[in-house]
């Protein structure tokens, strides 16, 4: 439950991605995406699928595959899509470890920004028993003009909880999510914890543009408290 802003509170907002984040889902979803690209002619595997579109909405996917392809995908290809990657959620879906914990020690206003479709985050965040911790402040890629990397997502989000957007602190694990939330002028926190980052990956959202980096879920109230102490703790957002 989001609790009244204090005027000592660093943020106004936390804003979690989902897939990687809140669920460990992405070695999920990218085994269900290369299976149904493979059997419609795109063969690609999953670890590739990890390296070109982690935190990619499915929507720019879809047309950076279709122009690779030179042909359009079938009209119902996101329903097989997300068919497939319902199913192994159901099987195989788990949390972050600690990610309850960590949202309930955070008295902050929080929300979900994500690439996925609204079906597929509710699912996800249903079966990870998430959902009530943070419904009904979810926000998918479909309600925006253009996904990540593009900053639209987040300024809708921060729009939508009538949060500054230098008063938003966004929780990243891909590259696509660092660029959004440095697009859109808020200070992001890179999670590196999820089971489908290789070794190197924190390092890459550092370079990417997080202002800190972190691999267990337990670290993060801290380090909010941490800025909150100091804000300069956050190099390269002097708003805050």
């Amino acid at each position: 439950m989001n609790k009244p802003r204090r005027d000592k509170d660093p943020f106004d907002l936390v804003i979690f991605d989902c897939d990687g984040v809140l669920v460990d889902s992405e070695v999920i979803s990218c085994a269900a995406h290369a299976e149904t690209l493979t059997r419609h002619g795109y063969p690609i595997t999953s670890d590739q699928v990890l390296e070109r579109f982690l935190g990619v909405s499915d929507r720019e996917a879809r047309q950076t595959i279709e122009t690779e392809l030179g042909r359009q995908l079938p009209d119902d290809f996101e329903s097989q899509m997300k068919q497939a990657t319902l199913q192994r959620y159901a099987a195989d879906l788990k949390t972050i470890p600690h990610i309850s914990e960590a949202i309930a020690a955070i008295g902050l206003p929080k929300c979900v920004a994500s690439s996925g479709t609204p079906e597929k985050i509710r699912h996800g965040l249903g079966c990870a028993g998430l959902y009530d911790l943070l419904a009904p402040h979810i926000f998918s890629a479909s309600q925006v003009n253009r996904g990540k990397p593009a900053p639209d997502l987040f300024l809708f989000a921060a729009g939508q909880m009538l949060a500054a957007p230098a008063r938003c602190l966004v929780i990243e694990d891909s590259l696509a999510g660092i660029a959004a939330a440095v697009a859109a002028g808020m200070p992001v926190l890179g999670f590196y914890g999820g089971s489908h980052c290789r070794p190197g990956h924190g390092d890459r959202l550092r370079a990417a543009g997080a202002a800190a980096i972190f691999g267990d879920m337990r670290q993060l109230p801290d380090l909010i408290a941490q800025i909150g102490r100091n804000p300069g703790f956050v190099a390269g957002f002097s708003a805050l």
